[in-house]
């Protein structure tokens, strides 16, 4: 069981149980002051970047109109987020399509908007910008290192390889499309510094191979990777950003360092949600079992789903008293649905308090990114989990 003063002070938590308290679970509440708070340290550590928020983490538009109103720019992965966006009154020129899989016809009608930057990996995305998209900024997602080391990993779906990101510059010169910069992403929670020192010695190497073709590349997009605190240590962010810095200055020289792009998502908004469950009951498999399970209205599919693989661990505080949470022993947690896939820690149970029963509040810590955007609509009935919103932007 986590230990809540880790993660948030007094009056913190004072907040959130208090706005919870009334509301029938499982539900999430967000704190905008802490995004605020993640955006200006972002900003401090990496004065030298623009930043491009990944509405995937958490498109509420409560988050989008904050994130605007600090000034950064937004990354969409759909036009379906443009619209959400746009909607918000956000200049589209502000605006990167940062997915490299997408229709013709959206292309179009993200233009037609005004997106005027876009990604991609391959030719035929590559053709499809320079028909539906003329002279718009590209950049090359390429292939990198990470997935050893990063809770979310993120390879081989996405990206080419830097010899294919060479060849395609070359080609959206011919197509009329200005070569802007190459994009790579080290994985989600990335917890090793390192694999963004190989990432960008390969950029380095595109940069130069396209440099003596005439063709000038001006921007590097870093995406995302930069973790927030679930269960176990990272660095700080004032670690990754000094080491980042020194690899970009080593890999292009200081004074010399290209257009930097950041795409924070979980970074930005994943401490500033909590998640409020109830236990459903707790049982045992047979009399001689050392675990028993605990079944929550909460799981895969309204809410949970980065526990697969139990990939993303969150921290999680009993709604319990001081003194029921004295002896604790270890809990196999489950959702609420009828799909054997839904059960959320078993390889390693977590430690809650042994008098845990039905009717008990579970508040999982750390879950303002990837919860509500990624939750079911409808299966076995449950509908997607409520977000509630307090603090600076409500206010």
């Amino acid at each position: 069981m986590a230990n809540r003063t880790d993660y948030h002070g007094d009056d913190a938590w004072e907040g959130f149980v208090n706005r919870s308290r009334d509301l029938p679970t499982p539900h999430l509440l967000v704190n905008l002051d802490i995004v605020r708070d993640n955006h200006r340290k972002l900003g401090e550590n990496f004065p030298f970047a623009r930043i491009y928020y990944a509405v995937k983490a958490n498109p509420a538009t409560q988050v989008i109109r904050l994130i605007d109103r600090l000034g950064s720019c937004f990354d969409i992965a759909s036009i379906h987020e443009l619209d959400r966006v746009l909607e918000q009154g956000v200049d589209p020129g502000r605006v990167s399509f940062g997915n490299t899989i997408k229709k013709a016809s959206d292309i179009a009608l993200a233009w037609s908007k005004g997106v005027r930057m876009f990604a991609t990996d391959c030719l035929s995305d590559l053709e499809n910008i320079a028909r539906h998209a003329p002279g718009s900024k590209v950049y090359v997602r390429i292939l990198v290192d990470g997935s050893d080391t990063a809770d979310w990993p993120l390879s081989r779906k996405f990206g080419c390889h830097p010899d294919k990101a060479v060849q395609l510059h070359v080609k959206a010169v011919e197509l009329g499309l200005d070569p802007y910069g190459i994009s790579f992403h080290v994985g989600s929670q990335q917890r090793d510094i390192s694999q963004w020192m190989s990432a960008i010695w390969k950029v380095r190497d595109v940069f130069d191979e396209l440099a003596a073709k005439g063709i000038r590349l001006r921007m590097i997009n870093m995406g995302g990777g930069f973790p927030a605190r679930y269960c176990g240590k990272t660095p700080p962010l004032s670690v990754y950003a000094f080491r980042i810095r020194g690899y970009l200055e080593h890999a292009f020289g200081v004074g010399s360092i290209p257009e930097i792009i950041l795409e924070p998502g979980r970074s930005m908004v994943a401490e500033s949600g909590i998640l409020a469950s109830e236990v459903i009951m707790v049982a045992r498999k047979n009399v001689d079992d050392p675990h028993r399970w605990a079944y929550i209205d909460a799981g895969k599919f309204n809410g949970l789903i980065e526990t697969l693989d139990e990939s993303i661990k969150y921290p999680i505080v009993a709604g319990s008293s001081p003194e029921q949470e004295s002896e604790v022993e270890p809990f196999i947690l489950a959702g609420p649905t009828c799909d054997s896939m839904d059960v959320l820690y078993e390889k390693q149970p977590y430690s809650l308090p042994r008098g845990l029963a039905s009717g008990d509040r579970l508040y999982w810590l750390s879950t303002g990114a990837y919860t509500t955007s990624y939750a079911s609509v409808e299966f076995n009935g449950f509908p997607p989990i409520p977000a509630h919103f307090f603090g600076e932007e409500i206010a």
